[in-house]
């Protein structure tokens, strides 16, 4: 498991929905130190427009595959690490293998997986895809949020080692499949 680039963002106007601006922080720009500080709802330089949706204790951290990219291009979205909304871009894991509960040390830092990520319109008014919600509920390329159990500094490229892990409890593309089973 490797992080392989850290993004973060502060809230902005996304664009309009009935002649409403709607804000969102899911822009992110790649940190370019070695370490960033991570907090107990956020890193350092990141934080959400909405925490009754996005973000808080249980969200504090979205990951998400870098593998992924790849059949997103395939499905015709040009995309790279960070477009999606993480924070965190990782490789050599992914939804079918982590699991709620499952610990992580990240640097000074310990992290646990809390649930997957739920697309929304405000992903769909940055990719200019409408059906990108559909998409990702059907291909299961959701990614995850991490509740932070430890602050401290982590790196932004380096390994993530998993330090607790329950086979009983579901993993991420479970929960996927049972939230959205027809």
């Amino acid at each position: 498991m490797r992080v392989n680039g850290v993004f973060v963002g502060k809230p902005s106007v996304l664009g309009t929905v009935r002649d409403e601006q709607v804000y969102s922080a899911i822009v992110k720009a790649r940190v370019d130190a070695e370490r960033v500080k991570l907090g107990e709802i956020n890193l350092e330089g990141d934080d959400q427009a909405d925490r009754r949706v996005h973000g808080g204790p249980d969200m504090a951290v979205y990951v998400y595959p870098a593998e992924h990219y790849e059949h997103w291009s395939d499905d015709g979205l040009a995309a790279v690490p960070g477009d999606l909304g993480e924070n965190v871009s990782v490789t050599g894991i992914d939804e079918r293998t982590v699991r709620v509960g499952d610990v992580w040390a990240w640097g000074d830092a310990l992290v646990q997986v809390t649930k997957p990520r739920s697309p929304c319109f405000k992903l769909a008014m940055k990719t200019g895809r409408k059906q990108i919600i559909a998409e990702m509920i059907r291909n299961g390329r959701s990614g995850w949020y991490l509740r932070v159990l430890r602050p401290g500094e982590v790196p932004t490229d380096g390994e993530l080692t998993l330090v607790e892990t329950d086979p009983i409890e579901p993993t991420i593309a479970e929960l996927n499949e049972a939230r959205y089973a027809r």
